[in-house]
């Protein structure tokens, strides 16, 4: 028995009491969509039978049709596959022009859209080459990880699929998932939490979006780090807030210095244990004077943990949240370093006495979060799987970490000067006077060296110019050569 056909079939109506033949009509329907480019070279198309049962006329027609395309050089035939649209289309189908898409404009002008929406960069808008390589800012080395163990977990679940999970509605997520992200937090990052206070959500940018919706209104004064999270400030900025940039020192956020900006913000939004993006590590006094201050004036903490689990000089630090004793902090944690970005899981823990609105605002944007990939990391948190990874992406990483920074203090000590090298999968660099790491950033892709400009992640001006630079993806014996490369673009 010959397998189905996988070709989808395409929209064609056909008129029976027309006078042009029903093989014709089906001839210029595909016709007319392969010119438009509703069906590309190379894709499937449904079987004659399949195609005349879908629009209900005999097979003769359909036969007809097809023949005709394939004698014109439309179609193909590939045995023991089926019929496709042809790779290499007939000549006169390259002088097809495709029209030309123009912003439609109304009497009054151009198409209405909300003013929030246009507070939001394009994504293609950001002018920042991006690629796989030496300096990738927050690539993992996927060639280590666990892909048979995690591919076994996967199959697993999708094959024995629990009939709660697959049904059940719960906005905070799968709750076998969230007590294993309980115990993980309560032991590795001293965070004060239960599974009930734990919500599930698409990575820490929607975490972000969430928080935002539940805590902030227009105009609210916030606290932002600088320099600072690119992404988060679009958040805030969508939310209508107004953004008090905090200087950001070894120590962290110059807790001082925003008392005396704002006294009496709504939010702080830190990244304590590694600040993105010049890698400080908070200092216990500032921690105290944050909490403090944030409980005395009613500000709520957003802490923002998102690589803490890599630390090469001391032990993880301990979570802003563990010291909190007023329940000010709300924590917010993602899969996307230690695992890999795609997998898009994040979590926040919510104040008791705020789980109830974080509920309402996420079940009105997406009801709850897809459960398959939470089942998977449930089990690969409680056999041991998670832990184990780390432990060695620790050790790898500390050492590509060991020798960039040996590397860097060598070739460019005479021009960049380098921060925040305890933790995470990335450190900063700055520049002298003079140089313009947007300008430098577009002449390394050239070279294939992709350095994340720091410029942008400032609010005021003037900003600091220099490098984040990314060691997670790239091997100890690449960093020499890469770094060398990178010298020889700054002198230049």
């Amino acid at each position: 028995m010959k397998n189905p056909s996988t070709g989808i079939s395409p929209i064609i109506v056909v008129d029976r009491k027309a006078a042009t033949p029903l093989h014709k009509q089906i001839y210029n329907a595909f016709r007319t969509a392969i010119l438009r480019g509703d069906i590309r070279p190379g894709q499937q198309i449904p079987s004659s039978r399949e195609l005349a049962f879908e629009i209900q006329v005999s097979r003769f027609p359909v036969l007809n049709a097809y023949a005709q395309l394939q004698a014109e050089g439309y179609f193909e035939s590939r045995a023991c596959a089926g019929t496709f649209v042809s790779a290499s289309l007939p000549e006169q189908l390259m002088s097809v022009q495709k029209p030309v898409v123009k912003p439609v404009q109304s009497h009054s002008g151009p198409r209405h859209v909300a003013k929030r929406a246009l507070l939001y960069p394009t994504f293609s808008g950001t002018h920042i080459p991006r690629g796989w390589g030496a300096f990738g800012v927050h690539q993992p080395a996927y060639e280590l990880f666990p892909f048979q163990i995690w591919a076994a977990l996967v199959n697993q679940h999708s094959k024995n699929p629990n009939a709660n999970a697959l049904s059940h509605v719960d906005p905070l997520g799968s709750q076998r998932f969230r007590e294993a992200i309980c115990s993980y937090l309560r032991t590795a990052r001293a965070v004060k939490c239960e599974p009930n206070q734990i919500m599930v959500v698409s990575g820490s940018q929607q975490a972000l979006d969430l928080t935002a919706r539940v805590l902030l209104d227009q105009n609210d004064p916030v606290w932002v780090e600088e320099p600072g999270y690119i992404l988060q400030r679009t958040v805030l900025n969508a939310a209508g807030c107004r953004l008090i940039p905090v200087p950001v020192d070894k120590e962290g956020m110059n807790v001082a210095a925003g008392i005396k900006q704002n006294r009496k913000p709504r939010a702080v939004f830190v990244t304590p244990s590694h600040q993105y993006p010049l890698g400080s590590t908070m200092s216990a006094s500032r921690r105290l004077q944050l909490l403090n201050w944030a409980q005395s004036s009613g500000a709520w903490v957003i802490e923002d943990d998102y690589d803490s689990e890599y630390r090469y000089e001391s032990m993880p630090i301990a979570s802003l949240q563990g010291m909190d004793v007023n329940s000010r902090v709300i924590y917010i944690g993602t899969f996307s370093k230690v695992l890999f970005p795609s997998l898009r899981i994040g979590y926040i823990v919510i104040p008791p006495d705020l789980v109830e609105r974080f509920a309402a605002v996420r079940f009105s944007m997406d009801i709850y979060p897809p459960y398959l990939y939470q089942e998977v990391l449930a089990d690969f948190m409680n056999l041991g799987h998670f832990g184990r990874h780390i432990r060695k992406m620790r050790q790898i990483y500390g050492e590509r970490r060991t020798v960039l920074v040996e590397c860097l203090q060598y070739e460019c000590s005479d021009i960049l000067e380098i921060h925040g090298t305890e933790a995470g999968i990335n450190l900063a660099v700055t520049l002298p006077k003079g140089l313009r790491d947007q300008e430098i950033s577009l002449r390394a892709a050239q070279e294939k060296l992709w350095l994340l400009p720091l410029s942008p992640n400032y609010l005021d001006r003037p900003a600091r110019q220099g490098f984040n630079l990314g060691y997670g993806s790239t091997e100890a014996k690449q960093i020499p050569a890469a770094v060398r490369k990178l010298r020889a673009l700054l002198v230049q």
